[in-house]
């Protein structure tokens, strides 16, 4: 190629040995340049992501996982969620960040005392949430560094018949580490 690169540059370029041994120097470091040169980022197909994030395990499937991690890349570093035109009436995902207490999981919520009060955190970064037939069927926690845990309504447990337990055995720990309730006390009557 790089020959070839040489005999397309104008022929007084190449009129003596000299010259042409520059020509194709030049020719070597233009190709070695554009090989080594960033390209511009494929945007995340929205409608695949969407099925991905819909899916009982995206990590089970191979052809989700580079686009589910490109699109949790590209939240980390602020970019937008990527949307699907075709995915029809009621079928959509939306990405917001996690906010604790109010937005963030009760088993990943984290409380430290403050000078104020409490100070609440939370293990994940942000959530994708999925809808299919306007119904919420599938919420997605991510942190910054990719890991994910995802949370599966009613409907979907239904429909899909099995999916990544993580979320509910994270909850049900959860559950099992709270305290006893406090015993009611009898008013007398």
């Amino acid at each position: 190629m790089t020959t070839e690169l040489a005999n397309r540059l104008p022929s007084q370029m190449c009129a003596s040995r000299r010259p042409r041994r520059a020509a194709i120097a030049l020719a070597i470091v233009v190709t070695m340049t554009s090989a080594l040169l960033p390209r511009a980022a494929q945007a995340v197909d929205g409608c695949l992501v969407l099925l991905c994030f819909a899916a009982p395990s995206w990590r089970s499937i191979p052809q989700c996982v580079p686009p589910i991690k490109q699109v949790l890349r590209d939240l980390a570093r602020g970019k937008a969620f990527p949307t699907c035109s075709m995915a029809g009436g009621g079928n959509s995902a939306n990405h917001a960040w996690a906010s604790a207490p109010s937005y963030c999981p009760p088993q990943y919520t984290r409380v430290f005392d403050g000078e104020s009060g409490p100070i609440y955190s939370c293990d994940y970064t942000g959530a994708v949430s999925v809808s299919i037939n306007g119904a919420p069927f599938a919420r997605t926690w991510w942190t910054m560094d990719g890991d994910t845990v995802t949370e599966f309504s009613p409907a979907a447990k239904a429909q899909l018949g099995t999916w990544d337990t993580r979320f509910d055995d994270d909850y049900a720990a959860w559950l099992a580490s709270l305290p006893p309730p406090a015993p009611v006390a009898e008013s007398g009557y």
